[in-house]
Formats: C-alpha cells, structure tokens, sequence
C-alpha cells in the first residue's frame, strides 16, 4: 500500500497528523481540503470531512475519486461503549453499521448490506503499533449515528441493540462509502469519552489527548503498511 487516505471528522483530530506530516500541497475538491504529503515511503492524502455521515461519505467518495488510494484509514476519537474498554484505549473496527437505521433497509435493498467489515491487514496492523507503543486496544464493532451520544439511557439502548464497543458519527458512513468501492478500510478510534451522563464533559477534558494518541498510531501504521 502505497497511498493512504486518512479521514477525520474534526479539525482537532487531524491537527496532529498534520503537524508531523509538515508542510503540505493542498488541494480543495467538492469543498473538501486535501492535504497531500510525502511521509516516509509513503503518499499520504488527510482530509477534514466534517461532521456525521453525509459528510462523511461524500468526502470519501472525492478521495478515492480523485486520489485512487490503495486503503482508507477513519481517524479520531469515540465514546466508548463496554465497560471493559477506558478513556484513552484504542479501539479497532471489525466492522461498522449505523445505529440510527432498521438495517432492513440497507440488507433488503441497495447495496444489499448494512454492516461493512474493516480489511484484516488494517486491522493487525492497527493492533501491532498499539501494542509496540505501550497501548491498550481493542478490536470490535463500532456504529454510527447523528447524535453525539451523552445520555446513559441512550446508550444503553444502544448497546442492548448492538453490543458495540465505540459510538461515534462516521465510520459507518466511511465503511459503506468504502464496500462500495471496494476498498480497504479501518476506523481507528481513541475513547474520549463513555457517552453517558457524563460524556460532554469527559469529551471536553480528553479530546486533545485522544486525538494525539490516535493520529501517532495512525501514523506510524501507515509506514508498515
């Protein structure tokens, strides 16, 4: 894999990135910005899709449009979803879905699917550089919906529903853009938060931290990909 995409929501979940990638070409397409640098051996093209999942899956579309990457990494930071899994750990896709949806929908008419599987190499690949550096992931399913989740009723209903491991407001839309193309992806989420009662202010104290994390683990995968 020589080009590698790499998508984040927000700009704080990508001002890392950027910062160790240096100096940039800058493209703008469909209203998208895309960074473009020359990071080891790799091509590296980041882009700031926005918030929740239209936006999410239209930027996907530039960039693999435009950019013909050999995989898509979804970047950034998540609530956390099981008890087991804390603020600041790492959490892998092995497959995402909306939460907000009657998965019908997507499985009894087009594309025939509603719950998009991450690519295996991303994935080992993820869980290696955590574990070299010391961090604690976890791999499992993560959904998607157009609320950031800060109501413990909520998500519990969430979780009886589909026992997930991270909430957030792209990666299904990132996934879904992805299976449609047919190409390789995997979201990779530091938690910032448990969306509960108490997510807001957990998010507010974390963001920058996780955000960090992630992109230094994004990063250093792109090199032994």
């Amino acid at each position: 894999m020589n080009t590698i995409a790499i998508i984040g929501a927000m700009p704080s979940e990508l001002v890392d990135i950027r910062r160790i990638l240096g100096d940039a070409e800058v493209k703008n397409i469909s209203g998208f910005d895309f960074y473009i640098n020359n990071y080891g051996n790799k091509k590296i093209i980041n882009a700031c899709c926005g918030i929740a999942k239209v936006n999410a899956a239209v930027c996907t579309q530039v960039m693999i449009d435009n950019f013909h990457p050999d995989c898509v990494i979804n970047a950034g930071i998540a609530g956390g979803m099981d008890a087991k899994i804390k603020v600041c750990d790492i959490v892998v896709s092995n497959e995402v879905l909306p939460h907000d949806l009657d998965l019908h929908f997507l499985k009894d008419y087009p594309p025939y699917c509603g719950i998009f599987k991450a690519d295996e190499k991303l994935m080992e690949t993820a869980e290696k550089i955590c574990e070299k550096n010391g961090v604690k992931s976890f791999r499992g399913r993560i959904v998607s919906g157009e609320a950031f989740i800060t109501n413990t009723e909520v998500k519990n209903a969430i979780k009886k529903n589909f026992a997930p491991y991270a909430v957030d407001m792209e990666s299904a839309a990132v996934g879904h853009c992805c299976y449609l193309n047919k190409m390789p992806f995997v979201s990779v989420r530091c938690i910032s938060d448990n969306a509960d009662d108490e997510g807001a202010m957990s998010f507010d104290e974390f963001e920058k931290i996780a955000a960090k994390r992630v992109a230094e683990i994004v990063l250093e995968m792109t090199q032994s990909l």
